[in-house]
């Protein structure tokens, strides 16, 4: 078994009893005059049939959620993706609800269009990995397309409180009774929910979509990976580079650098960035490119390194850190925050049905969730993601800076990772494997990096408070 991932080269959680396998699929046989059966003829229909058992079992089992409420301390910070707040506080409080609300949540679906070969029309029981990378995806360009502050319309309404929190949206000049000056709030509002809306369709379960279930399927082929499979953390960190790269029609001025080695190389990522200047343009230096830095790391052995917990918790609170996809073995999560010594995740383990996002205004309350969980960082697997995104050749040279600064805190001798000048092996940008069971992950250089500078710088009682 590899512990070196959470789902990968292990039977997903909700697999049934072999015993229950061979039951069903012998009954399926056909019946002799002796009165025995006989499994189907051809072994390719047995694995279908297998596969549509598989599927349903896992339908059933992640079909339905639990409605025990997370409980979080009132006195303690939260911290989520770079902002902390204050739960005894009625509007800190409302701001974190909504700003939770506001994350994309991807989960199981079933009864989308079969997958290419396979059977397949669901993803529960084995698509996990997947989902969490979605929405690390997914935070990165909500980040990259929309304004910083910004939460879904709707969240308002999921979250309700004890407290009546009055709020000023002035966004701009308000309306005169008159209507001579009317307000750009309804404008502002209205651009924005349209590109939120068009980023929940590209992670649609539809062949379409460029960062649906289909196309990251079809990507990890490369790999050696195949629908029904079940991948590991740094796999699906490649999977998805090489979906945005092949997006570039949908995503423009955006790239995503996969780290290698535990070890961000600054100038790979300052050559994937930049971007020549245009014929007949003027100005000191490149245009660049947005980036999403990936880095696939393992926190210890068969376990977590409990020194790790400190600096984990110092790159959650960073503002450029997207969110962390890992989770328990066997039970991926998508990580965004903490509080005390408890990880906040979003959690992919629920089958909802297949929206259809080509559709106008198809729903998009099941791509949100009000249920905040939490869970001990001691149970947190070894292996894992983590993200960051910078918008400008000045917020990298920041990143660098604070994520720098972030890793040094740690009483380990290794660093989770660093980031360093010069060049990585093929621009850390081959696909990967994750890493075997007995490989040694920190080998690092005890040197700190350096900098290069350049001279053109849902309901309210979802939980409890304690």
């Amino acid at each position: 078994m590899n512990p070196s991932s959470p789902c990968e080269g292990q039977s997903p959680e909700g697999d049934p009893p072999d015993d229950w396998f061979h039951l069903s699929t012998m009954s399926l046989g056909t019946q002799g005059s002796d009165g025995s059966r006989d499994d189907p003829e051809e072994p390719e229909e047995r694995g279908r049939l297998k596969s549509k058992l598989v599927s349903a079992w896992n339908n059933v089992k992640y079909g339905w959620s639990f409605k025990s409420k997370a409980r979080f301390s009132k006195t303690s910070p939260l911290t989520m993706l770079g902002q902390s707040y204050l739960l005894s506080r009625g509007v800190e409080r409302e701001c974190f609800r909504r700003a939770f609300a506001t994350l994309l949540w991807l989960t199981y679906r079933r009864g989308f269009p079969q997958l290419d070969g396979s059977s397949l029309t669901t993803d529960s029981g084995w698509g996990c990995m997947l989902r969490s990378g979605q929405m690390l995806l997914a935070q990165g360009l909500l980040q990259h397309l929309l304004p910083p502050g910004w939460t879904w319309l709707s969240a308002n309404h999921v979250s309700k409180d004890d407290i009546e929190v009055q709020e000023s949206r002035s966004l701009g000049p308000e309306v005169t009774k008159k209507g001579r000056r009317k307000s750009i709030v309804p404008f502002l509002e209205s651009r924005t929910e349209v590109t939120h809306r068009r980023v929940v369709s590209w992670f649609g379960d539809h062949p379409i979509a460029p960062f649906g279930l289909h196309q990251l399927v079809e990507q990890g082929t490369s790999s050696g990976k195949k629908a029904g499979d079940w991948y590991g953390p740094s796999i699906v960190a490649h999977i998805l580079r090489k979906a945005v790269d092949a997006a570039s029609a949908e995503v423009s001025n955006l790239t995503v650098y996969v780290a290698q080695d535990c070890t961000v190389y600054i100038d790979d990522v300052v050559r994937l960035c930049e971007r020549p200047l245009s014929e007949g343009s003027t100005g000191p230096s490149p245009a660049w490119k947005s980036v999403i830095i990936l880095v696939p790391v393992r926190l210890g052995g068969e376990v977590l390194n409990p020194t790790y917990i400190k600096c984990v918790k110092n790159l959650l609170r960073l503002e450029c850190c997207i969110g962390i996809i890992g989770g328990k073995p066997k039970h991926s999560l998508f990580f965004v925050g903490y509080q005390d010594e408890q990880l906040l995740y979003l959690d992919p383990h629920y089958s909802q049905s297949t929206v259809d996002i080509t559709q106008d205004n198809f729903p998009l309350e099941s791509f949100h969730c009000k249920c905040p969980r939490k869970i001990a960082f001691s149970r947190m697997d070894p292996s894992c993601t983590i993200g960051f995104y910078a918008k400008s050749q000045k917020e990298f040279e920041l990143l660098c800076s604070a994520v720098s600064t972030a890793l040094s805190s740690s009483t380990e001798k290794y660093p989770i990772f660093t980031i360093a000048e010069g060049q990585g092996q093929d621009g850390g940008q081959e696909d990967e494997s994750d890493a075997p069971p007995n490989s040694v992950t920190h080998i690092l250089t005890k040197d700190k990096a350096r900098l290069r500078r350049t001279n053109n710088s849902n309901s309210m009682d979802e939980f409890v408070l304690l």
